[in-house]
């Protein structure tokens, strides 16, 4: 697939604060194609966005009232998803250490459904599984409907470089056959754990010392397509490189070598996702704004 270069800016874009129209550091994105909206966790302003398409203005959904534990507040929101029933948005509260369930439609409805987990990135596979990267315990768990407790389904054996190792894993990815991929920041990869495997497959390779200047160091964001080409980004680059299967390197598909904030330029991007028509979205964290880049079928 192949993108115009030109994005252009769905949410925030007014510089860094926390007027309706800006946001603050954001992290991670849910696209909601059929309520034409995205969801934004914006991080520094310990709040969850919603904005509709088109809209230069979002609208706080949760917290947004400083940092802190109350029922009305978060602390450093690094993800968001919604359920499968697009009933309930699933947070992940870093530095509260937990991840929130909170209903769309009473925002009395709300409850923690992980307690004591430095989560990082959310995901949910095709049968309503959440899937949570845990940044200390360096795994990612899945947690099913009624859970007390999750199973890890890739990682949890210590921050080492084997296969069945992660070292602080970021954002990750669940496929239709609810294989994992993963980024493994620290181990400078991204892996795809399979469904009842017990170790993983490097599908991104790490960095190689004087090699090509495309090898992966330090992956944030991961998503996948039907094709499983992986899209990363990467720690201190402003673009997203795209690994074919069996690739040694990354092809940039968009943004430039250089940071900055014209459309055709990221700065630090972070969270990827696609919409049903195969847009992708960009968290340009720096540039405090969410990029949309068209794909381009000519």
């Amino acid at each position: 697939m192949k993108w115009k270069q030109n994005a252009s800016t769905i949410a925030g874009g007014h510089g860094r604060g926390s007027e309706l129209n800006q946001l603050n550091d954001p992290s991670g994105i849910y696209v909601d194609d059929d309520n034409h909206s995205i969801y934004v966790a914006d991080r520094e302003n310990h709040r969850i966005v919603r904005w509709e398409f088109g809209v230069d203005v979002g609208e706080i959904v949760v917290g947004g009232n400083g940092p802190g534990s109350a029922t009305d507040q978060l602390y450093y929101s690094l993800d968001v998803i919604l359920d499968k029933r697009k009933k309930y948005l699933i947070i992940c509260d870093q530095h509260n250490v937990r991840v929130l369930r909170w209903s769309l439609q009473n925002s009395q409805d709300q409850e923690i459904l992980i307690h004591n987990i430095v989560c990082f990135g959310l995901a949910m596979d095709n049968n309503g599984d959440l899937y949570v990267s845990d940044w200390v315990d360096h795994q990612v768990s899945r947690w099913q409907e009624g859970d007390t407790e999750g199973i890890a389904v890739a990682g949890g054996n210590n921050e080492e470089n084997h296969f069945n190792q992660l070292n602080r894993p970021y954002f990750i990815f669940v496929d239709e056959y609810h294989s994992v991929y993963i980024a493994d920041y620290r181990n400078n990869r991204v892996m795809k754990w399979m469904k009842t495997a017990t170790e993983g497959t490097l599908v991104a390779p790490e960095q190689v010392v004087g090699e090509n200047p495309n090898s992966l160091c330090g992956p944030e964001g991961v998503i996948v397509d039907h094709m499983g080409n992986i899209y990363v980004s990467k720690d201190g680059s402003h673009q997203i490189t795209r690994w074919s299967p069996g690739a040694i390197e990354g092809v940039p598909v968009v943004g430039e070598s250089q940071l900055g904030n014209r459309p055709t330029q990221l700065s630090y991007p972070r969270d990827l996702s696609f919409d049903r028509e195969g847009n992708l979205y960009v968290v340009d964290t720096n540039n405090n704004r969410i990029q949309k880049f068209v794909i381009d079928i000519d």
